[in-house]
């Protein structure tokens, strides 16, 4: 492997900022110091004035392979992700066919290891009658279970009872949670359809998708957890009131029960959906301006543990459909860093809480062997980020094979200049490098 000798950089790593440097050689981070000779590598960056973070582990995102190949495939979507700054994934089951069986999560990874610039896993999908294959499952090679405690996508909704408390009490794993309360959902869509029709206007999804439906599903699935001792992670969270179930008494490591934070619902609000329309359409909905400021408090103070992207690409077709038919979710994950870079330049997060929640908390959370940090020994997972450079959004320097984004026409006040994962160089300066292939992710277990 070529090895490389990252100088002068602002290093952004484990709660501090210090300038040094860092050689990478054989895949991992051989050194760090305040200087290393040139001669000990075959290529020198030189990062006077840019700040070098470890590479963004994004624990929730849905790259459409196989099945939905005209949304997007593990291979498109990597490749934007590594032009972010992301170097690892974590992919969710519901494709098609959906990843419920040994074979079928099999299939995804053989997928990842011929066409992934970036590191990958993949969850293990949940259904009411898959509990056998559930418990298959090895936790050193797989990142956890997926559990749709609402019907977000496709019908991997999980809502027998008897199932749920089995899959709580007996998966050693992390449950990784969508939580929505179907029949609330249900009931809401049924009065807005006989209002409107299929053509519900946008801002009533948050209405539709309620604060009721969210708190009454995570509040369901953090009792579950109480009860039988597991592992839970709720993701996406959208709502205040959701946050009185999480604690940020206790070190990341001593938790139990956890949660993520995305980007869409710590960037929009309600106030959004007027000019953006069904681009900015999730589950759980982009909720009040009041939300989105509590879901920032949980951040800064540890009651939320990660922010991730929930990278969701639909192709601009079916986004323009009516509101019954318009699919949910969007594409992110190529602006994830820089989407919260701007957020430290306006205040509201210091870089070093950025590397916490998306490299370093991710790592901790899932018990990732030798990454998410930049310290000697680890795999060199790294971004370099020139703070004075910017990144403007537009159809020719979007990755996604869908080809849009929320974020078109804006302009990102940092910029990502390289990527390395596992060591290799995947992105330079506009460039992804997508003959080096990234490495299946392996986890710590107890």
């Amino acid at each position: 492997m070529r090895s490389y000798l990252i100088s002068n950089a602002n290093i952004v790593n484990e709660g501090r900022i210090f300038t040094g440097d860092v050689l990478i050689k054989d895949g991992r981070i051989e050194e760090i110091s305040s200087s290393i000779s040139a001669d000990k590598a075959d290529e020198v960056i030189d990062a006077n004035g840019k700040y070098l973070f470890p590479g963004v582990i994004d624990d929730q995102v849905h790259f459409r392979e196989p099945g939905l190949t005209h949304k997007a495939t593990i291979g498109t979507e990597s490749r934007a992700a590594v032009a972010g700054g992301v170097t690892s994934f974590m992919e969710m089951p519901n494709t098609v066919p959906q990843a419920l069986t040994q074979e079928l999560l099999a299939d995804k990874y053989a997928i990842a290891a011929k066409s992934s610039p970036a590191n990958y896993s993949f969850f293990m999908g949940a259904s009411n009658d898959n509990l056998d294959e559930v418990l298959k499952t090895d936790p050193s090679k797989v990142c956890g279970v997926k559990v749709f405690m609402g019907s977000s996508t496709g019908n991997m909704l999980v809502d027998n009872q008897q199932t749920l408390e089995s899959i709580f009490s007996s998966t050693p794993m992390l449950i990784a949670t969508h939580c929505e309360d179907e029949e609330t959902i249900r009931a809401n869509t049924a009065e807005y359809i006989k209002k409107y029709g299929d053509d519900i206007p946008i801002k009533y999804h948050p209405i539709i998708r309620s604060e009721e439906a969210c708190y009454k599903s995570s509040s369901f699935a953090v009792s579950l957890a109480k009860k039988h001792g597991a592992r839970l992670h709720v993701l996406h969270i959208s709502t205040a009131k959701e946050l009185e179930l999480f604690s940020n008494e206790l070190p990341l490591e001593e938790k139990k029960i956890t949660a993520e934070a995305c980007i869409h619902h710590l960037w929009f609000s309600d106030e959004d959906y007027d000019e953006k329309g069904t681009l900015i359409k999730w589950n759980p909905a982009v909720k009040k301006a009041s939300d989105r400021a509590a879901i920032w408090e949980a951040v800064n103070n540890n009651t939320i543990d990660v922010i991730a992207t929930d990278h969701a690409p639909h192709t601009m077709e079916e986004k323009q459909n009516p509101y019954t038919k318009a699919p949910s979710g969007g594409p992110l994950i190529q602006h994830s860093l820089v989407a919260m870079i701007d957020k430290y330049k306006e205040g509201k997060i210091t870089l070093e809480h950025i590397a916490e929640k998306m490299a370093h908390s991710p790592a901790r959370l899932f018990r990732i062997k030798e990454r998410g940090y930049i310290r000697e020994g680890y795999y060199a997972d790294l971004a370099l980020v020139d703070l004075n450079e910017t990144t403007p959004v537009n159809k020719e320097n979007i990755l996604y094979k869908c080809k849009w984004s929320p974020f078109e026409g804006y302009t990102f006040k940092s910029q990502v200049t390289h990527t390395f994962v596992s060591g290799n160089k995947v992105y330079e300066n506009g460039a992804v490098f997508d003959d080096k292939i990234g490495m299946r992710m392996e986890f710590n277990i107890d």
